[in-house]
């Protein structure tokens, strides 16, 4: 346990339960208080390393609380959470000097990423795996090939760009490639360009001074300067604004940056890794991703191979995430049925490896015996031969198409999640961004005559 201390201001017993669960899982003390007036006598009382509060709290909003606790404090980080994408409201706490924005439910990678963004602690230590120095875990020569390539390419101070399908682990191999480097005690900083608005990337990314805009009160370091001799991973860089991609390629040439008001440049080194699961040259060729700046991104260029075509690592991972999921809700499923592991492998995992984690994780908390069999790897239950034609369990194959049982399934879990999009495609292993566009499709082909 370490000495760090979080306050959580959450007025929703559940939610506050599973945030301080993932807390104490890294290491962390947190206490909670279920209003902004409560969370300000405790503040007035004790030291604390960060506060995260929801936005939508009783008697006075989080907002509120965002501002008062910085007249108290400046310097004390505060992160706002939320349920909804709130864009008018995610600019307001931005100009009120919030750290962070960030949507719930919190998963252990977001928790992760904030408290390696705000406290300078490496949390959530991975478990050993066949690669030793961080939780790749593959037998699969290609995968291999790539991490003694990262391992190789670690020192030096080249940018590095990413490819790869949703979920393939490109965030990993960030951290993978950072921890083998010189550079592993200094920060990590991890910056997801879909995630914020457009209206806040410039300020997130470069920082600002006081008086830049209505509601600056107080200079903010942008990610830049927090990875200061360090690593910074600009994920999904393939959203960020085109307007704004003109200013990185000027912190990738000159190496220094510009705060939003400031007048004078802060000279910074910094790593650059950058992601994208998109098709560069195809946003290149629509003038939506700039030519010159994807050169001096793809110095080193990666591609991570997507889960389909590398099926020989399907059973290690699954046996890798039946210990973790075992460890983390008190179980003890021994392993996979032969016709479990024929039905992964048959599995198409357009969601990749989160997809795969996600249903492994699943399968243990509903198993009530040994081992996990076929019925326990869909949502509804059902044999996998009842929702996968080709599959080799069963002869009985239904008259419906792949389409539509994702379009099924995608349903059935919003449903689930009551129709929370961000809870739904993390169970489904896609990100928000796909969700959003299947979701679109779905409506204009009932549209269409």
């Amino acid at each position: 346990m370490q000495d760090k201390c979080v306050l959580l201001v959450e007025d929703n017993k559940s939610e506050t339960a599973a945030i301080t669960s993932l807390f104490n899982r890294a290491g962390y003390k947190l206490s909670s208080v279920s209003d902004g007036y409560a969370a300000l006598d405790t503040i007035s009382d004790n030291q604390y390393d960060m506060v995260i509060s929801e936005l939508s709290l009783p008697r006075m909003s989080g907002i509120e609380l965002l501002v008062k606790i910085k007249k108290i404090d400046s310097t004390l980080p505060v992160i706002l959470i939320s349920g909804d994408v709130c864009v008018k409201e995610a600019v307001e706490a931005m100009k009120n000097g919030a750290d962070d924005f960030i949507l719930k439910p919190l998963a252990a990678e977001t928790v992760n990423c904030i408290l390696a963004g705000m406290c300078r602690k490496p949390v959530f230590p991975e478990q050993p795996s066949m690669n030793g120095k961080y939780a790749i875990v593959t037998k699969n020569i290609e995968m291999n090939r790539l991490l003694n390539y990262a391992e190789e390419i670690s020192n030096s101070r080249a940018s590095v760009f990413i490819h790869g399908e949703s979920g393939t682990g490109k965030e990993l191999f960030a951290r993978y490639i950072h921890q083998c480097s010189n550079r592993k005690d200094k920060p990590f900083i991890a910056v997801n360009c879909a995630a914020l608005p457009e209206t806040l990337m410039e300020s997130e990314l470069f920082g600002y001074e006081k008086g830049a805009f209505t509601g600056a009160h107080a200079r903010k370091k942008g990610k830049f300067e927090a990875a200061d001799k360090g690593t910074i991973l600009l994920d999904e860089i393939s959203e960020m604004d085109y307007q704004l991609q003109s200013k990185l390629l000027r912190v990738l040439q000159e190496k220094e940056i510009d705060r939003v008001g400031g007048t004078e440049s802060i000279p910074v080194d910094v790593r650059i890794i950058a992601t994208t699961n998109r098709n560069i040259e195809n946003l290149i060729h629509e003038e939506k991703f700039r030519e010159d700046l994807y050169y001096r991104l793809n110095t080193i260029p990666m591609h991570l191979p997507p889960l389909k075509e590398r099926k020989d690592d399907i059973s290690l991972l699954s046996d890798h995430f039946i210990e973790k999921y075992n460890r983390l809700e008190n179980k003890y499923v021994k392993g996979l049925t032969e016709n479990a592991i024929i039905a992964l492998t048959e599995m198409p995992w357009k969601g990749n490896v989160r997809e795969l984690e996600n249903t492994i994780e699943r399968a243990v908390l509903m198993c009530k015996g040994n081992f996990i069999d076929e019925k326990l790897l869909l949502p509804n239950g059902r044999s996998f031969a009842a929702n996968h034609s080709g599959c080799k369990i069963n002869s009985v194959i239904p008259e419906v198409s792949l389409r539509e049982l994702e379009k099924k399934v995608i349903f059935q879990t919003l449903d689930k999640t009551k129709g929370n999009r961000t809870h739904a495609a993390d169970i489904l292993g896609i990100s928000v961004r796909t969700l959003r566009n299947k979701l679109n499709e779905y409506k204009q082909k009932m549209a269409d005559p």
